[in-house]
């Protein structure tokens, strides 16, 4: 199974930390945040991953190369104008062939989730789309389950109104696991995201493309904001995770 490592953003929310410098390259010990994303990948047996570019693309470029000292083959994606979570996934479609399935993370997360039994999950549910799902409240994108873990409703940015009247207890993480059958669903050339212009569609509309959710076991903390950013450098520097750092 290949990945997307979803590298694009400008970082606005976290000021002037990312004035000059990507997002994924924000420093957490010793090392930047993606250094940290690319080891968990290979740890969870991803060998082939796409990193999508737009601000200080070389920064990134510069830092990863071909990827060889993380045992990894990075193949670069650059868009001149940004396409969004799954424009990105879609203008690299035959980067995923032969396989079925493929990995899109968020590039600005610290992770130590097994990967794994995700896997298995989605492929023995036959879905289409499988998230990884946190508890919270408070997430701009909100999900319901059945028991079975299939998602049957999902809200993009709710407002005030829905959160009161749809207090779910489940969130999108960043990380899912696609089945190629999504990509037909995304529009070429267009800046497309996932959960707003697509899982939300998927559930209330295509009945035959099944979103499911998958808890979260393990860390995981989204830099979003300089509060998280200190979350994660605190995570780092206690041992919390188990990805080493490369020497």
């Amino acid at each position: 199974m290949k990945a997307l490592v979803l590298c694009a953003g400008m970082g606005t929310r976290l000021g002037s930390l990312t004035e000059n410098l990507p997002k994924p390259m924000l420093t957490l010990g010793n090392e930047p945040l993606l250094a940290y994303m690319m080891r968990y990948l290979a740890r969870n047996g991803i060998c082939e991953v796409a990193i999508n570019l737009h601000f200080k693309a070389d920064v990134i470029r510069n830092f990863l190369g071909e990827g060889t000292r993380f045992g990894l083959r990075i193949h670069y994606s650059y868009e001149e104008v940004l396409l969004g979570t799954a424009g990105a996934a879609k203008n690299i479609e035959d980067y995923f062939l032969p396989d079925e399935d493929f990995l899109v993370v968020y590039g600005d997360l610290l992770l130590d989730q097994p990967l794994q039994p995700m896997l298995d999950f989605h492929r023995r549910v036959g879905a289409s789309a499988t998230l990884l799902l946190h508890r919270t409240s408070s997430s701009n994108s909100l999900v319901q389950l059945n028991d079975d873990w299939r998602i049957t409703h999902f809200i993009e940015r709710p407002s005030v109104e829905e959160r009161g009247a749809y207090p779910f207890e489940w969130a999108n993480s960043g990380l899912q696991i696609l089945n190629r059958r999504v990509l037909e669903f995304i529009p070429a050339g267009r800046s497309v995201d996932f959960p707003k212009d697509v899982y939300a569609q998927m559930v209330d509309i295509e009945p035959t493309l099944w979103v499911y959710g998958f808890p979260l076991s393990g860390y995981r903390c989204a830099i979003d904001s300089p509060r998280r950013y200190l979350e994660a450098q605190q995570a780092v520097e206690s041992g919390l995770l188990s990805l080493e750092p490369s020497h």
